[in-house]
């Protein structure tokens, strides 16, 4: 428009030049200079009004770039103009320090070179829609390549700039911001998210999260799959859960819930049975605590988890049936032991007493009640009859079978030092995996039955009358000794033994005359007589009737000879009197020796009794000794008269 007015004004003046040159009236010319004068002036001053718009449009320009380049040079992010093949016009030290690149070598690539290759295709929809002049506007996420090959996460937004008038698309100016940092944040938060729900899930826990500004609860997915529902479907209203609980555990709930809103109690904790989507109820553990609370101390953020505790319930169910069953067994065999006649004592792993029954009080004299607790010697202290060695109670070796020890010559002392026979079983007590746990001490009072049997012991081997040993187990005796001189092996050992052979004289008239009593009387007192004159360490019995047997343990044939006539002057001078009538008894005795050449025991009997015939056929009341070798067997020694 001003270049139109110039050009006007312009044209005016010519016309008026023209006009003062041609023959043109005066008026016509005065009137053309009234009209061009004005017009020109006026076409001037809007000609230097335009000139001045330029230049104030340039300077604006000018200044709108710097501002450009100084925001793009200065941004701590990325700036790229990118051209429609991809290739980088121009950008900013940001996106190339980002990257790893100068400005220079950045500029000299294409997004695709800079581009993760998982991620080239990201971003192809925009171009699409670009060239179809439906998108102006991007923004994305996608991985670049720093120079090192090392990926880098980035933010991508920008904008397409078009030709003003055909509307083509002409390059894109790009903002990438680098997110690399948050990427990494949020995948360490995903696989700590994961560990955690898996975490959960693994244990069977269920998570709630009660928010307020939310409008309810939500539930993890195990724990509506806890109670057979879909995910999402219990979420919402945050009071529902109530409603499902068991209504013999809903108030103890409800109060529970109320303490811990009230903040009376640190959480929220509680069991109880819910009703599981089929209808049989689960047994569940809650736990939860408050987050956050409004200004009027109103919930407004709760969370809290949830544990399927069904199968603890019914072991627990399972264990007080079983403890209670096993209570009465305890009790039963607590009954038992009270009333059985055999004393028990039952001790712990560490040897201390645990229990005690009456039978045990009344043998060892300790009332159970002190008794319990302390170590087993300080109660119960059992010696062998015969060696008088205590009797350990010792738990077995690792590994090894669990014998019953069984005693039956054990002697309890008691504090007071008197004893006790007593027969003992000890029984180890083992656990399932064969672990000692104590023992358990069963014992009898075996006194009378102890004494009845050393009674029946002394009566087999002892004569009913006399109290020496009778004939079967002088024999016994008798066939030990020839058997260590057979081993022995030596023909005439220097302390060889000898077998005496005695046989009463007179005695029948005796029998006869003062009765069987009179016959008993007198046995009795030759077995007296004989015991006397013999030694300690030599064996005296009576084989039957009024023959009697020794065994002289040690000595030489002279010294067997001078024992003999000691046997013959004590029955020879015992002045036995019966009935006011004196009776005078001798005897006569056949000696043999015992050694390794002797034969057998009925062989030197036989010999012994020869040798005594012998004896009676010289006179009796003398000693005749049967002859050593096997060749004179049967021809005794000339008899020896007893001195008088």
């Amino acid at each position: 428009m001003a270049l139109v007015l110039a050009a006007g004004g312009l044209c005016a003046a010519v016309v008026a030049l023209l006009l003062s040159r041609l023959d043109v009236s005066a008026e016509v010319l005065k009137l053309c200079l009234q009209i061009s004068v004005p017009v020109a002036a006026v076409a001037l001053i809007l000609a230097a009004l335009f000139i001045y718009r330029i230049l104030d449009d340039r300077r604006q320009i000018a200044e709108s770039e710097q501002r450009f380049r100084r925001a793009m040079e200065d941004s701590a992010i990325g700036i790229a103009i990118v051209g429609l093949d991809g290739r980088i016009h121009e950008t900013n030290p940001a996106f190339a320090a980002m990257l790893g690149y100068s400005k220079q070598e950045i500029e000299a690539l294409t997004f695709f070179q800079i581009t993760h290759p998982d991620d080239v295709q990201i971003g192809r929809e925009t171009m699409d829609g670009m060239w179809a002049g439906t998108v102006n506007a991007f923004h994305f996420e996608k991985r670049y390549l720093r120079k090192d090959g090392t990926p880098v996460w980035a933010h991508l937004a920008g904008s397409v700039i078009r030709d003003e008038k055909s509307g083509s698309p002409l390059y894109l100016v790009s903002q990438i911001e680098d997110i690399d940092a948050r990427k990494q944040s949020e995948a360490r938060i995903a696989e700590a998210e994961t560990r955690w729900n898996f975490a959960l899930a693994s244990a069977g826990q269920g998570v709630w999260d009660l928010d307020m500004r939310k409008g309810g609860t939500t539930y993890s997915a195990t724990w509506v799959k806890m109670l057979g529902y879909a995910d999402g479907e219990l979420d919402g209203d945050p009071d529902r859960w109530l409603a499902m609980i068991h209504p013999d555990d809903r108030e103890n709930v409800a109060e529970a819930d109320r303490a811990h809103l009230e903040g009376r109690t640190p959480f929220f904790e509680a069991e109880f049975r819910m009703r599981h989507k089929d209808g049989h109820w689960v047994w569940i553990l809650d736990r939860g605590k408050t987050l956050e609370r409004d200004k009027d101390g109103r919930l407004v953020r709760a969370i809290g988890s949830l544990t399927d505790i069904t199968q603890r319930k019914q072991t627990e169910e399972s264990l007080i049936v079983s403890a209670a069953m096993l209570a009465d067994e305890k009790e039963r065999l607590r009954v038992t032991l009270q009333s059985i006649g055999d004393a028990v004592i039952c001790t712990d792993a560490a040897n201390r007493i645990t229990f005690m029954n009456p039978v045990a009080e009344k043998l060892t004299g300790v009332v159970g009640a002190e008794a319990l607790g302390k170590t087993l010697g300080h109660v119960y202290w059992a010696v062998d009859e015969e060696t008088g060695q205590r009797i350990g109670m010792t738990r077995p070796a690792l590994g090894s079978a669990s014998p019953v020890d069984q005693n039956s010559r054990a002697v309890l002392i008691r504090r007071d030092d008197t004893r006790c026979s007593i027969r003992q079983v000890v029984s180890p007590i083992m656990n399932d995996r064969q672990e000692f746990c104590g023992l358990v001490i069963v014992f009898q009072d075996f006194t009378d039955a102890r004494a009845l049997q050393r009674q029946l012991a002394y009566a087999a081997a002892h004569d009913a009358l006399t109290g020496l040993a009778n004939r079967s187990s002088f024999i016994r005796t008798m066939e030990e000794l020839v058997d260590r001189s057979r081993k022995a092996g030596t023909a005439r050992p220097a302390g060889e033994h000898h077998f005496m052979f005695i046989d009463l004289d007179h005695f029948k008239l005796v029998n006869d005359t003062g009765g069987h009593a009179a016959g008993d009387a007198l046995l009795k007192r030759v077995a007296e007589a004989i015991r006397g004159a013999l030694g300690p360490e030599d064996i005296v019995a009576r084989l039957g009737g009024d023959e009697f047997a020794v065994i002289l343990k040690a000595g030489s044939s002279a010294g067997a000879r001078i024992a003999a006539r000691s046997v013959i002057d004590a029955i020879r001078g015992l002045q036995f009197s019966w009935d006011g009538r004196l009776h005078a008894i001798d005897a006569s005795i056949g000696l043999a020796p015992i050694h390794s050449n002797s034969g057998e025991v009925d062989e030197i009997i036989a010999r012994a009794d020869a040798a005594c015939y012998a004896a009676k056929g010289a006179g009796r009341g003398c000693v005749s000794v049967a002859p050593d070798d096997t060749g004179s067997r049967g021809q005794a020694e000339p008899p020896l008269a007893a001195a008088s």
